[in-house]
């Protein structure tokens, strides 16, 4: 199995986004920055979603409303985030599979995923009970934490990969 995914990463890596990502004089710049400023969209106003859910912020706010406002800038930063990390993954694949860190940052991004669907598919589906209370139930919160912890850790294992990877 490995040796498969090592020949696919090979691959990815002599396509024309992975050529582009480590040769050409700007590109790992420019998409690093497009990345980065996903991240800032995507994780930073869910942070402030999480800590609604986690009963620290904007009490006075309806969960649902904060979401709703939220929700658009949140999207779209995931959406730019994922392109982005596609691309710069095209261009050092065999070096991020290889890397603990990265295998890190995918399990953290996969425990938020799961953490994401639980919440809209179970614990809101009961929001109608908690929507407008200050403190939500402990459902919420202990949702809103995971989010924030699987987050952190994407984030710190991104950076790190940087730094063990070249």
């Amino acid at each position: 199995m490995s040796v498969l995914i090592l020949n696919i990463c090979t691959w990815l890596e002599e396509t024309p986004v992975g050529i582009l990502v480590r040769e050409s004089l700007w590109g790992f710049q420019v998409i690093v920055a497009f990345h980065l400023l996903g991240l800032m969209f995507s994780v930073g106003t869910l942070a402030w979603f999480d800590l609604r859910l986690f009963g620290v912020s904007m009490q006075g706010s309806r969960v649902s409303d904060v979401y709703r406002r939220l929700a658009p800038w949140m999207l779209s930063g995931f959406a730019l985030m994922i392109v982005t990390g596609a691309m710069l993954f095209a261009g050092f694949a065999t070096r991020a599979y290889e890397n603990t860190f990265f295998r890190i940052k995918v399990a953290a991004i996969l425990i938020a995923g799961v953490n994401a669907l639980v919440f809209h598919f179970v614990t809101e589906r009961q929001i109608a009970r908690w929507d407008d209370a200050a403190s939500p139930p402990r459902g919420a919160k202990l949702a809103g934490g995971i989010s924030m912890l699987a987050w952190v850790v994407v984030i710190l294992a991104g950076r790190i990969m940087s730094y063990t990877m070249f």
